[in-house]
């Protein structure tokens, strides 16, 4: 087969692109045909700067107003006084306000003061109708204004200028106006504010007025009703003698209260007295020396109790010299007991004293409590006619209480309806000023809003072009047809390196621009500057030994930390054999690929870092018996795809050649590169020969780089074990 035949051949099998999006491939593209790209965007500014040279400027002014919702704390009515006067103004209390700025009412005001109506920007008709307007208005896309009275005309084109709202988070109205005039615009702008606080006011007057005419009228009434209550209270007091005494009250009930004290202070003094007699009393029968307080008070008491002392004295004296019988000794005896009997005799008679007391308040007591019980009955007989009385008086309360209520608020609504001007529940904090800078159009960002369109426009056509093509994707290696009618053989697309000619390979397509023989003498460095140099970004490369004591992994581990250094590598160990690449890595016993196909470990928990470069590793974890079953399972597909998604170079660890089956090669990699002891010339051919008689071609034939490294991953693993 021909070299032009084998490129028409290629050329039908990957007539549909199933690679990445070649981005690189879409720059150049572009680049081609960048006249296509930058003469529409130029042409489109061309065209948008004439179009906003001739559009009407407008300018815009705000004035902003700040509500409330309180009046000032000295016209306040008295029952509202009480009330909190920050509490806070809820949405729809904003809301309705806004509302109230576009209010038609207010819309008829603004126009009148401002004589919108003799302006030809409010009303189109006095310009006249321009043939596009007549064009529009006959296809229905715009109304006419000839059908519209003046007023409709206005009003339309003021609320399409108009434009209120409320600040966020605050109790602020924003007013914007726009107009072809910026000096119209400031003074619409505050003629709407002031309109507002205006209206306002007047809402308040009428309110106050409607208040004052409806409490004057209710405020007669209850006069009248007031005045035929408190009538009936006192001529039903009068008719059942039921009098009213100091504090307002009834005066059988003071003359109770009156009594009731009196008989409780006889009892006490009645008790008071009894109790003094039966004490002095018992004194005297038992012969206890008389210290009561009242006897002790007596004049005649302290008196002899003083003689009483003297005797005593003399006695002792006497008693010091003379004996019992002596006359001297008898003589102040005899006194002695002379006095005492006086003391006795005058302790009983204050007894008797006592008990005359205690017999004359026992005698005020059963008066007091006679006279208690007429008046309990008299109140008994009166209850009903009190209670009537109360309900009168209660009556008479409430009417009266009602009028003075009215007579307050008709005192402060006629003093507020007198007021020139009340103040409203909103003032003007920022009025509008004039504007000398356009608002619409913003020519600039216009302009540069329709390059930018017309740009992404231009360049996503031509985008849409190369992919449409197939030109704007990266090639991958394709399924061909053997000779043998085998489906999905792989064909390693050659990138660098050796490769044998068509005619050495039985059976095998002939590859474009082949040398003529193999070199087994690369060096690992020359490799890895091909690698780095491959147009095939986020490649997958399986490095497999030409025999079972080929120290591939130590290729692998060279090769990858030498592209680390410069790009994002993680190396895969499928060696599950002989795995070795664990004890590099930053946790030698952590879950491997292995692990990640049966579903026991996570991404974030398979891969580890290497210790001695920045390249990442995927150990080969415990397989066990499963080897076979995850080397032909679909989810290490997915696994290897999405490990190079994430990095630029993913190294596969394969083993000797024949551990990983040969038909499995090409859905776990894009290249295969074999691993040759130095000087093993005919193993490596052996080698090859059976990739070739698989459908293969290898991408690289490399040095292996003998046993250092596989002697230090071995001695690691021996430490950590």
């Amino acid at each position: 087969m021909s070299r032009g035949q084998l490129r028409d051949r290629d050329a039908a099998v990957e007539e549909a692109p199933d690679g990445e999006l070649d981005f690189r491939a879409i720059g150049r593209a572009l680049w081609r045909n960048k006249a296509r790209v930058l003469l529409p965007a130029g042409l489109v500014a061309a065209l948008t700067l004439v179009a906003v040279s001739f559009v009407t400027p407008r300018y815009k002014s705000e004035a902003r107003i700040l509500y409330e919702g309180r009046e000032n704390v000295f016209l306040r009515p008295e029952a509202e006084k009480a009330v909190d006067r920050d509490r806070a103004v809820d949405q729809e209390a904003i809301t309705s306000q806004v509302q109230l700025v576009l209010s038609r009412e207010l819309a008829r005001q603004v126009a009148g003061r401002l004589k919108l109506n003799e302006r030809p920007e409010f009303d189109p008709v006095l310009r006249g109708i321009g043939p596009a307007r007549h064009l529009l208005i006959l296809l229905g896309l715009a109304k006419d204004p000839l059908r519209m009275s003046p007023e409709e005309r206005v009003f339309e084109a003021y609320y399409e200028r108009l434009q209120a709202y409320q600040v966020d988070k605050s109790r602020v109205i924003a007013v914007e106006f726009q107009s072809s005039d910026p000096e119209l615009a400031a003074q619409a702008a505050n003629a709407i504010a002031e309109g507002y606080l205006e209206l306002q006011q007047k809402a308040k007057q009428e309110q106050t007025r409607a208040a004052s005419q409806f409490l004057a009228g209710e405020i007669e009434t209850l006069r009248k009703k007031v005045a035929e209550a408190e009538r009936k209270v006192e001529e039903y007091r009068a008719q059942s003698n039921l009098f009213v005494g100091a504090n307002n009250s009834m005066l059988s009930t003071q003359q109770l209260g009156e009594l009731s004290s009196q008989l409780a202070l006889a009892r006490s003094q009645q008790a008071e007295a009894e109790a003094k007699a039966r004490l002095i009393r018992d004194m005297l029968r038992s012969g206890r020396p008389i210290e009561y307080g009242d006897i002790i008070n007596s004049e005649l008491i302290r008196r002899l109790n003083e003689q009483r002392i003297i005797l005593r004295a003399q006695l002792a004296e006497q008693s010091s010299t003379l004996l019992e019988g002596h006359p001297r000794i008898k003589e102040l005896r005899a006194q002695l007991a002379d006095l005492e009997h006086q003391i006795r005799t005058e302790a009983e008679r204050l007894a008797r004293a006592f008990e005359n007391d205690a017999g004359l308040a026992r005698a005020r007591v059963e008066q007091l409590g006679a006279n208690l019980n007429d008046l309990k009955r008299q109140a008994a007989s009166s209850n009903e006619l009190d209670v009537q009385l109360r309900a009168l008086e209660r009556e008479a309360k409430a009417q009266r209480d009602l009028l003075e209520s009215y007579l307050a608020k008709y005192r402060e609504a006629t003093a507020r309806e007198n007021l020139d001007t009340s103040p409203g529940d909103a003032r003007i904090i920022s009025r509008a000023i004039v504007s000398n800078t356009p608002h619409f159009p913003k020519k600039l960002p216009i302009v540069l809003i329709a390059v930018f369109a017309t740009l992404f426009l231009s360049a996503g056509f031509v985008a849409t072009g190369e992919m449409l093509t197939g030109s704007g994707y990266r090639a991958f290696a394709t399924p061909v047809a053997s000779p043998r009618g085998a489906e999905g053989e792989f064909r390693a697309e050659p990138t660098f390196g050796d490769e044998p000619p068509a005619a050495d390979r039985p059976n095998a397509p002939e590859a474009p621009n082949a040398p003529a023989t193999l070199d087994f003498g690369t060096p690992v460095g020359v490799a890895v500057e091909r690698l780095r140099a491959t147009p095939d970004a986020r490649s997958r490369d399986i490095v497999v030994g030409a025999g079972p004591d080929v120290e591939s992994a130590a290729t692998s581990i060279v090769l990858a930390r030498a592209l680390a250094a410069g790009a994002r590598v993680v190396l895969v160990d499928l060696a599950f054999a002989a795995p070795k690449l664990s004890a590099l890595s930053s946790a030698p016993h952590a879950p491997g690929i292995a692990d990640l196909v049966l579903g026991r470990a996570s991404f974030g928990a398979v891969v580890t870092r290497d210790r001695g470069s920045r390249a990442l590793i995927v150990g080969a974890g415990r397989a066990g018996d499963d080897a076979k079953r995850i080397l032909a399972s679909a989810r290490l597909e997915l696994a290897l795809e999405a490990l190079a998604q994430a990095n630029d170079h993913v190294i596969i660890h394969g083993g000797a050649l024949g551990e990983i089956p040969l038909d499995r090669l090409g859905a776990l990699a894009r290249r295969v590169i074999v691993a040759v002891p130095d000087g093993a010339e005919e193993e490596g051919r052996r080698a090859v020969e059976a990739l070739r008689a698989a459908g293969f071609l290898p991408s690289a034939i490399l040095t292996a780089p003998g046993r250092r490294v596989t002697e230090a991953a071995e001695a690691a693993t021996a430490q950590a074990a």
